[in-house]
């Protein structure tokens, strides 16, 4: 972890402050935490982190499906939002949307740089009886799936993230739109493009 992360609060020391008691999390309430943060007040973060950990949480976890890695994907979103807190334009969106996005971001450049990758053909040859047909399928289902995530990798990154998030983590269209800051029909569209590039990506 970097110099700044090392200097920002970590769960530790908001473990340390009396987080729970912190108010229910209205816009004015975050928005106003928000500003103390700016300021570097611990105390303000420590309710901020208490607030808004759970919501920030579950859309990490929906992206990784890993509860360690959420974990730690979480930890580097409230070190960003520590960093940038004066960053923050209530004209703009609202506090938890604002922290949400970074959330979101932050959990799908993790996705980019270590991908849920499929078992090795071996490892699952390894889990399966060797009784032939079964062992077959298995290997082959492996392979398709190695295909799949070979021409996944081949989309442009935006769209990529896209089809991901909207195939393999539920993603309403609205949500995509929301975070990819596109009306609903263009991701209609980008979704459409892209499952046709992956449809001819597969053909055999």
């Amino acid at each position: 972890m970097s110099d700044a992360s090392r200097r920002s609060p970590g769960r530790s020391s908001i473990a340390a402050d009396d987080a729970s008691a912190a108010p229910a999390p209205t816009g004015e309430r975050l928005s106003d935490l928000l500003r103390r943060v700016a300021q570097r007040d611990r105390r303000a973060f420590a309710q901020l982190y208490a607030a808004t950990s759970a919501k920030l949480h579950g859309t990490v976890l929906r992206i990784l499906k890993e509860r360690g890695r959420a974990d730690d994907v979480v930890q580097e979103a409230y070190v960003t939002i520590w960093q940038k807190a004066a960053q923050f334009d209530a004209e703009r969106a609202s506090p938890i949307a604002w922290m949400v996005a970074i959330a979101r971001h932050a959990a799908i450049d993790e996705l980019r740089r270590r991908p849920r990758a499929p078992h090795e053909p071996e490892e699952a040859l390894a889990h399966t009886p060797a009784d032939g047909p079964s062992a077959r399928e298995h290997l082959e289902h492996e392979q398709d799936a190695k295909r799949l995530h070979a021409c996944l990798e081949a989309l442009e990154a935006e769209r990529r993230d896209m089809v991901r998030l909207a195939y393999l983590d539920g993603w309403s269209r609205a949500d995509l739109a929301t975070h990819f800051e596109q009306p609903v029909n263009t991701v209609k569209t980008w979704l459409h493009r892209a499952l046709k590039q992956l449809k001819g990506c597969l053909a055999p």
